[in-house]
């Protein structure tokens, strides 16, 4: 079943908890959030606090994408924050391993971020304790970027590579109704999409992001 994890940083802060229960009229069950911290990427989102701010407003899955150097510092809080999920960077934190087994200590479920240029192959040894695979579909840091079009390959090798275990595999970046299609026909089962679902009518948004697999 495809699911649509819609960004909170394309949403209406000045409204964020109308744009929350809109997507739960909707029946989103993801709320994905983008942790930046203005060193692994560019730009500075939120943190803890806010994601605990977050959580007595909904009861949708908090999909934490922490864009963090070194997210050990922060996993503790983001979990006691109220987050569902925690996905980390391969390329953020030096002991992969130890980071995963860290998240899942704290009770919340693990995955792993790939950057457009890092290939699948360095997840071959952790696939056994992880709940998710995140692969960026665009440099990450900043939204409203165009979808690289070579990781329709990226995404269909990772697909091959998880099949034989319960891992989700997730798209992020450049993501609408056109390139949605590909990444679903690749292997994706999770797409997020931040500015394309919340920009006008996101019932209809949501409908064109699942196209035939229409809810």
């Amino acid at each position: 079943m495809i699911k649509i994890a819609p960004s909170i940083l394309g949403a209406d802060f000045g409204n964020l908890e109308r744009e929350i229960k809109e997507l739960e009229e909707l029946n989103i069950e993801i709320l994905h959030l983008d942790m930046m911290d203005g060193n692994f990427v560019p730009n500075i989102t939120f943190g803890p606090d806010q994601i605990k701010n977050l959580r007595p407003k909904s009861k949708m899955i908090f999909d934490v994408h922490m864009m963090v150097q070194d997210p050990d510092r922060f996993i503790p809080r983001i979990a006691e924050a109220g987050a569902d999920i925690i996905t980390i960077h391969q390329e953020a934190t030096t002991h992969l391993h130890r980071s995963i087994q860290l998240i899942k200590s704290t009770g919340v479920k693990a995955g792993v971020v790939l950057n457009p240029a890092t290939p699948p192959e360095t997840l071959q040894y952790i696939l056994e304790d992880i709940h998710m695979v995140l692969l960026m579909t665009v440099n990450p840091g900043y939204g409203g970027q165009k979808f690289i079009p070579v990781m329709t390959e990226k995404i269909a090798k990772t697909r091959e590579m998880i099949s034989s275990y319960p891992i989700d595999l997730q798209v992020d970046g450049g993501i609408n109704d056109v390139t949605a299609k590909q990444c679903i026909e690749a292997g994706a089962n999770i797409l997020v999409a931040g500015s394309y679902v919340f920009n006008g009518d996101k019932k209809e948004n949501i409908r064109k992001l699942l196209g035939e697999n229409e809810r």
